[in-house]
């Protein structure tokens, strides 16, 4: 009698590990969450020479925080990089400064 009862608990034991496994198969996962885009009216500021590269990079991080494509940690230290670039482009270091402006730009991803 204990070895029927010992065999039945371990089928009901076996249906409902089962069922669960199944259930988990059959679960839909959510969407995922709606990411901000760039409206398509966006301009990237004009400009030549190391001022240019530098508005430019700055209005993508500044796009890239506000939609959240980037954390605030990683705009305020690109910002920081971009401000020593700004310093070398008013000295007149045009090449210095387009340099700090690629090193900022390959050192959080951009091209």
């Amino acid at each position: 009698m204990t070895s029927k009862r010992h065999h039945r608990a371990s089928a009901v034991a076996a249906a409902l590990f089962s069922s669960l496994l199944l259930a988990g198969c059959n679960q839909t996962a959510a969407p995922p969450p709606s990411v901000a885009a760039t409206p398509s009216s966006a301009r990237l500021p004009e400009g030549s020479g190391c001022a240019g590269d530098i508005a430019q990079f700055k209005a993508v991080l500044k796009n890239d925080v506000d939609t959240g494509n980037v954390g605030q940690s990683v705009y305020t230290r690109a910002s920081a990089d971009l401000g020593r670039a700004e310093t070398a482009c008013a000295a007149g270091r045009d090449g210095e400064a387009r340099a700090l402006v690629a090193s900022a730009k390959s050192r959080f991803g951009y091209r």
